[in-house]
Formats: structure tokens, sequence, C-alpha cells
């Protein structure tokens, strides 16, 4: 059986990606901050294994990637998703609180997760496996008022890059899915109206987030001779290609 671990699997994508991996036969781990919603996304499911932890405590990821591999045995695909957002503003009205907050999560619990996952699959028999961590049509170009997110998101390509050359020699494969407007609890303003390129407000288009979860199970299922580098999944007529 095939393994994979889930970050920010208690909702939104992270959720419907783990419900997707569990009904294609996939033994998930399922990571996330608060037991319950990540239960309840199992839904009592044999091939799902929980893990309660913070992205963002590096002993904490340790003992959750350890505690996956010792219940399902090894560790073939990290979904490295987790990540939050900040409502819209100028660089100079945003807290800097708020910036840390951000950045703990999209930044340092993305590289907390994919170092512990780099280090499992460098040394497990078999040797290898596969990254994918989720990024966003904000790792290319930016919304109105959103430099906290769109740096974050720029980081993690560069992680992706890194990981892609640097796995090559232990047969470790590392992707990215950019995202748009995939319609979850985080993205259902975009119904309503957010800020254009213009500074006015206007609804956008969305899709469903079931179509992200089959594009990473199509990322997750390649062999190991083949990655999806970069896969950008959007709402069809969605402000991207032209954005600005």
């Amino acid at each position: 059986m095939k393994t994979i671990l889930i970050t920010g699997a208690g909702a939104g994508i992270g959720r419907a990606t783990a419900r997707a991996f569990l009904g294609a036969g996939w033994r998930v781990g399922l990571v996330g901050r608060r037991e319950g919603p990540l239960r309840d996304a199992a839904a009592d499911h044999p091939g799902a294994v929980v893990l309660p932890f913070d992205v963002t405590d590096a002993e904490a990821v340790e003992r959750g990637f350890a505690a996956f591999v010792a219940a399902a045995g090894r560790l073939d695909v990290l979904f490295n998703n987790a990540g939050i957002f900040l409502p819209s503003g100028m660089i100079d009205e945003i807290a800097l609180d708020d910036w840390r907050a951000i950045s703990a999560v999209n930044i340092d619990g993305m590289y907390l997760c994919a170092r512990a996952a780099f280090g499992i699959m460098r040394r497990q028999d078999p040797q290898g496996g596969r990254i994918i961590n989720n990024g966003s049509v904000s790792a290319h170009v930016p919304r109105y008022g959103s430099a906290p997110y769109t740096m974050t998101k720029h980081a993690v390509t560069g992680l992706t890059r890194a990981l892609s050359l640097d796995g090559r020699a232990h047969g470790i494969a590392c992707g990215q899915i950019d995202v748009g407007n995939a319609l979850t609890g985080m993205v259902d303003a975009m119904t309503k109206g957010v800020p254009q390129a213009d500074g006015s407000l206007a609804a956008e288009a969305t899709m469903d987030v079931a179509d992200v979860a089959r594009s990473v199970l199509h990322m997750a299922s390649l062999p190991p001779e083949a990655n999806v580098q970069f896969m950008t999944v959007i709402a069809t007529t969605m402000p991207f290609i032209g954005r600005g």
C-alpha cells in the first residue's frame, strides 16, 4: 500500500486531498493542529493515521513523521500543504506579528516538514519518495495588497527547486501545485468581491476543491522516473492570465 502524509488535512484542500487518497486505497497520515477536524476528515477509514501536531514546532514535526512511519512502514509522498492567508493590506499597515505568524506556517512549517520527509526518504529502504509542495498562483503573480502571502509563496518555489536538485541523487522527486480559487473556506470571499489590480472589488470565479485533490493524486501516482515539476490548477475564468 502506498503511503502519503498530508499537512493541513483538517480543512480545505488538505481535507479534500486526504479523502481522495483514502478513496484510492492509500495509507494516509492526516496532520493538523486540531484532532477533531482530522478525525472528521478521516471518517474512521482504516487507512487513516491521525497526527495532531503543529507544523511550526520542530520537535513535534519530527515526532509526528516518525509516528507515521512507525504506523505505515515508510513514507512514499509528502503533500506539504499547510498554509494560512492574511487579509488584503498595504505592507506598512500589516502588523509585524501577523507577518511572523504567516511566515511561521508558510515558510518555517513548509521547511520543517520537507526536512523531515527528505531525511526519511533518503534513509529508508528502498530509498526515495516524492514531495509535493502547495504553492499558489501568488508564487507567480501577486494579488493586490498581498505582500506577506506572496513573499511566502515565492519562498515555497525556491524550496521546490532546491529539493528537486538535491533529491536527484537519493531518488526523491519534488514538484509543486499552484492553485487558484479552489472553493474552500479560505477562498469563500472570492465569490463576494476581492481587491483587483486597479484597487476595485470584484467577485471571481471558483472551482471545486475536488479538482485540486485529483490533480495531487495524479502527481503522487506517477512512477519514480516521472515528475510534474509545476502544475497550475485554476478556475478557468479567474483573473490570473492578465491579472495585472
